[in-house]
């Protein structure tokens, strides 16, 4: 007997997110491709990169069109790249949505008000400062993609985010090599859930303009020396050409460090992540 997996709709997704509850404690997390996730803690809802854009050189379609996002709190953008700050879903959700507040690198601005952002809805943070936001903390970190690039009025062209949201602390590198600091920024956190691109980088890449990250050994033994509790990958299933197997991510922790816990997401899957300290 065959058995065929069921495809779930774009449709059941958005209610999936509506209606999962999410006690103190935990983080329910939405893959839906490239560093495009969705968390949600207690009542918020932040999209995080977000790339829905209809496109022949994706791997894969989106789960669902920007037109059917009912319900986001805040976006939060990494970069500038198409793939990261995606001028379809932006523009979509500026128009649809009016009250989503919007959270980006000081390089997007400009770009982010002609796709149609208030400015009032509108913030870029100072990296390595808390900000309080109703319902959870967030502190931008400076990211690499492949070389830190910093303008005095601008700020960091790059950025992760550490967020502190329904008692679960999370990192989203965004697009970032491992550079000297990071480590330490990241060990004084004491990170429950980090999230890290895995793609990599090389001459034949760059020679093609493809701006590259750390690869797989490097993610792993980031999160191990930063302490993380799971270390989830991101950014490895787009486009060919400039992808990743995550199981050899999987297979080298697995080797290295076998006690290091880590969560391949599904496409689309919803993913329960427990604090640490809500199991105490």
């Amino acid at each position: 007997m065959a058995y065929f997996e069921k495809a779930r709709t774009g449709a059941e997704i958005i209610r999936e997110i509506e209606t999962t509850k999410v006690p103190y404690g935990m983080l329910a997390i939405w893959f839906i491709g490239q560093c495009g996730v969705i968390l949600k803690g207690g009542k918020t809802v932040i999209f995080i990169d977000p790339y829905l854009a209809p496109s022949p050189s994706r791997a894969f379609d989106p789960p669902f069109h920007a037109e059917a996002i009912s319900h986001a709190d805040y976006v939060f953008i990494t970069h500038e790249h198409s793939d990261h700050l995606d001028i379809h879903t932006i523009e979509i959700l500026a128009a649809s949505h009016p009250s989503i507040r919007y959270v980006t690198p000081g390089y997007c601005r400009d770009k982010m008000i002609k796709l149609g952002v208030k400015e009032d809805r509108l913030l870029t943070l100072r990296t390595d400062e808390w900000r309080r936001e109703p319902g959870f903390r967030v502190k931008a970190l400076p990211s690499a993609h492949e070389e830190l690039d910093y303008d005095p009025e601008l700020g960091y062209r790059c950025v992760g985010y550490v967020f502190e949201l329904n008692g679960v602390k999370l990192y989203h590198a965004g697009d970032t090599v491992v550079y000297p600091g990071l480590v330490e920024s990241l060990e004084t956190e004491s990170i429950d859930l980090g999230m890290l691109p895995i793609n990599g980088r090389d001459l034949f890449r760059n020679a093609r303009n493809i701006v590259g990250n750390m690869n797989f050994r490097e993610a792993a033994e980031l999160a191990v020396a930063a302490g993380f509790d799971t270390v989830v990958p991101l950014h490895y299933d787009m486009f060919r050409g400039n992808g990743e197997h995550p199981g050899y991510f999987v297979d080298y922790l697995y080797e290295r460090h076998p006690t290091q816990k880590s969560h391949v997401m599904a496409r689309f899957e919803r993913y329960i992540y427990v604090s640490r300290a809500a199991l105490v």
